[in-house]
């Protein structure tokens, strides 16, 4: 891509997502896009929405399980900004028409409280977070899950480009120490009262710690890194949940605590 088809697909994000319209798939607007082009386009956008009065508050990881990954056809995670717009306490109500097809999973969020740089460890991650804690991330696509005209369904550089689908995130009020073994850290999801999702904090990478130290290294490759005060979601261990208005969202994370969000 050319830096105007990245300013162009960055400032046709920037208004579907400002009027709440789902623009068509830069995939196929540009098939030879790639994942190098859509991290372009994202800084892009961010760099506008910061520009128009956002604050970056942390990072998203997506992409995180081997289910979603050969869905994808890819086999890495990709990652997105989070601004302070998208942050919703924990009990609160999103407000009607805030965002355009609303999904919900659920994950474990680091809270950092220090940098970290690409040339890090394991041991690393968890000496630089301040604590863990239950989380609900907000998904919206601001392009279309599937061309209408093509069937061409959504790829990797699309949902990248579009800030990799993050729209929100709710963060429980929990805390706890980053060396537990967060393999075994679960959720029981429910929509108005009905189990929806189960999952294990395994299906992250085998250990969502090991999600958080894949971004500190791809950052590296992009001139960035996580900073002291970021959270970060480290992924989802369950399938996307859709929340049409009326859902009222719950996750019991057992001893490790709960979040939940409504949907007017």
């Amino acid at each position: 891509m050319t830096p105007d088809d990245i300013t162009r697909a960055a400032a046709d994000l920037f208004a579907a997502d400002h009027l709440g319209q789902q623009m068509g798939l830069l995939s196929r607007r540009h098939p030879q896009m790639t994942m190098d082009d859509a991290y372009a386009v994202q800084s892009a956008l961010v760099a506008q929405k910061i520009a128009a009065g956002r604050r970056k508050i942390g990072w998203k990881i997506g992409l995180t399980s081997r289910a979603m990954q050969d869905a994808l056809k890819i086999d890495t995670p990709d990652s997105g900004v989070l601004l302070d717009d998208m942050a919703f306490e924990t009990g609160g109500t999103v407000p009607k028409n805030r965002f355009i097809q609303p999904r919900i999973e659920a994950e474990i969020a680091f809270v950092m409280k220090s940098p970290l740089t690409g040339d890090v460890t394991r041991d690393d991650i968890i000496s630089a977070t301040d604590y863990v804690c239950p989380s609900l991330e907000i998904l919206d696509t601001r392009i279309l899950r599937a061309d209408p005209e093509t069937g061409q369904t959504r790829t990797i550089v699309d949902t990248i480009s579009d800030n990799a689908a993050n729209a929100g995130v709710v963060l429980g009020t929990d805390r706890h120490a980053p060396d537990t073994d967060l393999r075994w850290v679960g959720a029981i999801v429910t929509r108005n009262g009905t189990v929806e999702e189960t999952g294990l904090g395994a299906g992250v990478l085998n250990d969502p710690v090991t999600s958080v130290l894949w971004l500190a290294q791809r950052m590296e490759q992009y001139g960035q890194q996580i900073e002291a005060g970021d959270i970060v979601l480290s992924g989802s261990f369950i399938r996307p949940v859709e929340c049409p208005p009326g859902s009222d969202i719950h996750a019991d994370f057992g001893p490790f605590g709960h979040v939940s969000i409504a949907f007017a």
